[in-house]
């Protein structure tokens, strides 16, 4: 089944919220109560007032005071006005604010911000992460039909490194729906679905494992924290809860007949989470969006290595940078006159012998058919060299790649390579490493490399890197990664491609 369509499937099985998840049609009598509150009056900036000396005028007045209008904070939210999609079928999209409202306020307070959130016309914006770095969505009804020119207006925002958040206000399945066929009309290629409970999102500022939750008037449940999210690069770029984050409705004092709610103080913290988690990314969302291209990429040549970069069912391509800067960078730093070139492939229509080395990374879940592991199994067996990189750290991708791979050879173990092992000290000795600082908090006295092989005859075959070395590749200002330091990530890349080609 598509990411695209089993993310919400799973949250009802696992949420036990017994809502069919096929019954998408709008309810005409669902009421929400939230979206009849008012967004709180904003301040009038102004220390002081004037007055004046007694008629009859003129006369020299006896106190004055200036205005002085504070600088507004920055804006860090900005609310899409659904309304303004006044030619494809809406009139008045319902929506609320007192939400947004809320969680700015409750995160201000708590972390000593000072940002705001607007309103924003989606025919005017300027649709730069630079002027807001996340868009907000809510409804509780079907989304409405955007136009081909929003379409691309949003895909390049989020391109660009801005942030789409969507809450689904009261849970509401027929929104819900709405959102996955959305996501998939913007980005078709890139799969919608659940976060792994190890992301960073859940631990940045708050350590959240699971979630209160009530469905209407019924008893408050606990349930793992829960989030759907479209990377771009290593970054969730679209974030969605299909369960209502109630940051400004008190559910436990004021449930919603028909509604499906996070308790408020834990939606809270889970918001403070998701600003953080945008904020941190923010650079490396920018940078993301410069691609790097490797000239060799283009030079046809009779020597020419290929390395196939293999397509699989998850995130397979969230470091595009990555090989092509190592292919660089061994071309600079070694005297190899092959150069290097990069292809994708599927392993259900592999060659055995059209290419010497395939390449694997991904973020998240995955699985290979039947045909895809036979033919990995024989390449592998006819000399071929995988190397796999798991290009966050991430446990889900980690979980997959392990399982899948004993499918291909069952009867061989993923072992750690020996400090000893040629493969360290091929072109570059590579004893002695540095990690990214999320490594180092959680493992302060790891300095050796952790590489991973099956072999077959002794050579090995399967090479695999359970902390990023892609990630280290970009060189890009990722601050979530569990990844070698660019420079080691670069010598150990040199060494293990050299290293397959030659032997």
């Amino acid at each position: 089944m598509p990411i695209q369509k089993l993310s919400w499937s799973v949250l009802c099985t696992v949420a036990g919220l017994g809502i069919v998840a096929a019954a998408y049609t709008a309810r005409a009598d669902f009421y929400n109560p939230k979206a009849h509150i008012p967004p709180r009056a904003h301040r009038v900036r102004m220390s002081g007032g004037e007055s004046t000396a007694p008629l009859p005028l003129p006369a020299t007045p006896v106190r004055r005071s200036e205005h002085h209008r504070k600088p507004a904070p920055p804006a860090l939210i900005g609310m899409l006005n659904l309304n303004e999609i006044k030619n494809h079928r809406v009139v008045n999209y319902p929506t609320e604010t007192i939400d947004l409202e809320t969680l700015m306020n409750w995160t201000n307070s708590q972390l000593g911000l000072h940002y705001r959130y607007v309103l924003v016309n989606p025919m005017k914006f300027s649709y730069s992460p630079t002027q807001l770095p996340v868009l907000y969505i809510t409804g509780w009804t079907p989304l409405p039909q955007f136009s081909p020119a929003v379409l691309a207006r949003l895909r390049g925002y989020i391109t660009a490194g801005g942030t789409l958040l969507i809450n689904s206000s009261c849970g509401r399945p027929e929104f819900n729906h709405s959102v996955i066929a959305f996501e998939h009309e913007l980005f078709p290629n890139r799969p919608f679905g659940p976060l792994s409970l190890d992301d960073a999102l859940y631990h940045d500022l708050n350590r959240i494992h699971t979630m209160r939750f009530r469905q209407g008037f019924g008893s408050w449940k606990k349930i793992p924290v829960y989030l759907d999210v479209m990377y771009m690069g290593c970054r969730a770029a679209i974030i969605f809860s299909p369960i209502d984050m109630s940051w400004g409705w008190n559910a436990a004092s004021h449930p919603i007949k028909g509604g499906t709610l996070y308790s408020q103080q834990g939606a809270l913290r889970l918001g403070a989470n998701i600003l953080t988690y945008v904020l941190a990314n923010f650079q490396y969302g920018r940078a993301f969006e410069i691609q790097k291209i490797y000239q060799q990429q283009r030079i046809p040549t009779r020597d020419q290595l290929v390395v196939a970069q293999v397509v699989n069912n998850g995130d397979w391509n969230p470091t595009p940078h990555g090989l092509p800067n190592l292919l660089k960078f061994i071309d600079q730093k070694t005297t190899l006159s092959v150069q290097f070139k990069r292809e994708k492939v599927s392993l259900d229509t592999l060659k055995i012998g059209a290419y010497p080395i395939l390449y694997m990374t991904g973020l998240r879940n995955f699985a290979w058919t039947a045909g895809e592991i036979k033919n990995l199994h024989n390449y592998l067996h006819a000399g071929g060299v995988l190397l796999a990189d798991d290009a966050m750290g991430a446990s889900a991708f980690d979980a997959a790649f392990r399982k899948e791979i004993k499918l291909v050879l069952p009867h061989h173990k993923l072992r750690m390579l020996p400090l000893n092992s040629p493969i360290y000290h091929d072109v570059f000795n590579v004893e002695h490493v540095t990690y990214s600082a999320v490594v180092q908090s959680t493992a302060p006295n790891l300095h050796e490399p952790v590489l991973e092989a099956i072999t077959l005859s002794g050579v090995p075959v399967v090479i695999y890197s359970r902390l990023s070395l892609s990630n280290g590749w970009e060189d890009l200002p990722n601050p979530y990664a569990k990844a070698y330091s660019t420079a080691d990530s670069l010598k150990l890349g040199t060494n293990i491609l050299v290293y397959a080609l030659t032997h």
